[in-house]
């Protein structure tokens, strides 16, 4: 199967070839929470490199549970407009354009000044850093409720922007992940002890999203393949978790894995296991071919059109591709060319692995922000100094989130 073969989703949609832009938190929103120039700016560019798909960043479900200060959120129709101009971006292109939906859970962090909600009172293991993320409060069953809600409601309002389709963030230890890993939920109601309770939030949510939006608005779902922690989600739950998702309508499912405390979807793995350095989920993914229903998509360190390659071979759909998207913006105009450029950022190091972790996201971030403004991207670009200016760039942001939460809650 060529990578440039048209692809049928399973409500009819037709997504043009087999590569897409995977998510990746951009942190570009404008005051208020909307889309800024710039990151229409950076989707134009990715949208002028011919992906099949394209996937936002976090958008989240409700603003008072942000991944970071500068993220964009999705929960009424205040500035709708503004994702109608982001959604017409790539829809000039005749590319299919997807919103990320998200919660973080425990996974807020504390500067933010938030109550960070979550399946149960356990905080992040992080070390020295855990003191970075909000102590997290069990979820009441109206909280849980709200959550399901939010979820429907963004998804309804991505439509009405123009969007084609919606991507479920149940990976990377954000909510729906959360109440997935038997580490972070303790309950002991439905929500909670065994796998199928605690998978009940996450088709809850699907069911509830898909009830809000029409039959060709295509409804897909991240999942994480394991969280890469001994004792938490495994590749079993999740081929299991992935039996109860074969009824549902689901359009196409892509297989991640790992967390804050444990980051394999940057290659590093906390359970002792090495990940390969490209397709680091594929083997898992190949197995999962032969038993999920839906369009199987696999993200994780693909940068070499071989690799896509191997990854279609392997009876997987589609081939997701980030960071490499970030320093080579047209890499799939120059595969359908002939060309196999070999983009990659050189391997941080550092012996505080949390300190590396975002090293790693800062230099990515310099990336996007260097495409927003038209600028070529630096692949050399020095890691401390990325992680210098994000840090001040994201210090200046929780000001201004802080204070505009202020003013809200007056």
């Amino acid at each position: 199967m060529s990578p440039f073969e048209a692809l049928q989703l399973p409500n009819g949609q037709v997504i043009s070839n087999r590569i897409a832009k995977a998510a990746m938190e951009e942190n570009m929103a404008d005051i208020n929470q909307a889309p800024s120039r710039e990151l229409m700016q950076l989707y134009q560019t990715w949208a002028d490199g011919e992906p099949g798909l394209l996937i936002t960043g976090n958008v989240m479900i409700d603003r008072r549970a942000m991944t970071g200060p500068g993220g964009v959120a999705l929960e009424n129709e205040q500035h709708l407009d503004r994702f109608r101009e982001w959604a017409d971006v790539a829809r000039a292109k005749g590319v299919h354009f997807w919103v990320q939906l998200s919660h973080p859970g425990r996974q807020t962090m504390a500067n933010l000044g938030q109550q960070a909600l979550a399946p149960s009172a356990i905080a992040l293991d992080l070390g020295s850093f855990s003191k970075m993320f909000a102590k997290p409060k069990a979820m009441t069953e109206s909280e849980i409720q709200d959550v399901i809600q939010r979820f429907a409601t963004s998804a309804r309002l991505a439509e009405n922007a123009g969007f084609t389709g919606v991507q479920i963030h149940g990976a990377h230890g954000y909510l729906l992940s959360q109440f997935l890993s038997p580490l972070s939920n303790h309950r002991t109601d439905r929500w909670g002890g065994s796998l199928e309770n605690r998978a009940r939030l996450l088709l809850e949510v699907i069911h509830a999203v898909r009830a809000n939006v029409s039959p060709s608005f295509c409804v897909g779902l991240k999942l994480n393949s394991a969280d890469f922690q001994r004792g938490g989600f495994d590749e079993a739950d999740a081929r299991a978790v992935v039996e109860m998702l074969n009824p549902l309508p689901i359009d196409l499912l892509e297989l991640s894995g790992g967390s804050y405390e444990a980051p394999a979807m940057q290659g590093e793995a906390r359970d002792g296991r090495t990940l390969a350095r490209e397709a680091y989920f594929l083997e898992f993914a190949a197995q999962m071919a032969s038993v999920a229903r839906m369009p199987l998509m696999v993200t994780g360190g693909i940068r070499r059109l071989p690799i896509v390659q191997q990854v279609l071979d392997s009876g997987i759909a589609m081939a997701g591709i980030a960071t490499a998207l970030t320093l080579e913006p047209q890499l799939i105009r120059h595969w359908r060319e002939g060309r196999d450029p070999d983009p990659q950022l050189k391997p941080i190091d550092w012996k505080r692995k949390p300190l590396a972790s975002l090293a790693t996201l800062a230099v990515v971030r310099d990336q996007m922000r260097r495409l927003s403004r038209g600028r070529q991207p630096n692949a050399k670009a020095a890691p401390w100094l990325a992680l210098a200016c994000d840090q001040w760039f994201t210090a200046r942001r929780t000001r201004q989130y802080r204070a505009a939460m202020t003013q809200t809650s007056h």
